[in-house]
């Protein structure tokens, strides 16, 4: 976990309070080269007569449809911690608190790293959770968390810039460590941190298309989303 300074009053969804700013400012600086991507084939990126908002294609596709996952992420740890169910443990305080401010990084990295090339805000659904109740909000998370990291497993092939690779990558590792103590505040001390359904038998994690993953998490995007031309494999 990492050390947060209390403030007094809940975090907003479009502040940091709890991260070192200058720490993320230099990790989106080492990976200026996603900002830098074909900045000559790049568009402003709008509704899509089509249908919904387009992710784009190639690698800015790819990172729009990450950007779009950290947008859902970082607005549901948000509702969570601006008001947290009641009888919450100091450990589960700590651990959901420290998850947001990562989603809200991540969410920021993607926004600046893209610029002109990021989709719009997107809006979102979570009438199906029951913010007041532990196991609905740990479940919700725990499935996010879980989507994401096998959403970032099967988008890392698609991905041709070696920089671009290994942002994801970092951030991956992240959202992994994530999933591992949702599950295990879930089920503490069993092997569910990394059950057979995300760790197959050779030790690897879970990998999701993006088609499948836009399925997973359709019922809490308000926003008609695109994604038809992400790269395939």
């Amino acid at each position: 976990m990492m050390t947060v300074n209390p403030i007094a009053g809940s975090p907003g969804e479009n502040s940091l309070p709890y991260l070192q700013r200058r720490s993320f400012l230099k990790f989106a600086g080492a990976s200026v080269a996603l900002a830098a991507t074909s900045l000559a084939t790049r568009q402003l990126f709008g509704a899509n007569p089509g249908g919904g908002i387009d992710l784009g294609s190639g690698d800015i596709g790819v990172l729009n449809f990450a950007y779009a996952l950290e947008q859902l992420e970082a607005s549901y740890y948000s509702k969570v911690t601006s008001s947290f169910y009641a009888g919450i443990s100091s450990r589960e305080h700590e651990a959901l608190t420290d998850i947001y401010g990562h989603e809200v990084a991540h969410r920021e990295f993607f926004k600046s790293a893209l610029g002109s090339a990021a989709i719009p805000a997107l809006e979102f659904n979570f009438e199906s959770v029951n913010f007041h109740n532990r196991r609905s909000v740990l479940e919700t998370a725990r499935t996010f968390e879980d989507t994401g990291v096998g959403a970032y497993n099967g988008a890392g092939q698609l991905l041709r810039d070696p920089a671009h690779l290994v942002a994801a990558g970092r951030i991956v590792s992240v959202e992994a460590r994530h999933a591992a103590i949702l599950r295990d505040l879930l089920a503490p001390r069993s092997a569910a941190f990394a059950g057979d359904d995300v760790v197959d038998a050779f030790g690897l994690g879970a990998v999701q298309s993006p088609s499948d993953v836009m399925k997973a998490v359709a019922p809490f995007i308000r926003t008609p989303i695109n994604a038809s031309n992400l790269p395939k494999a």
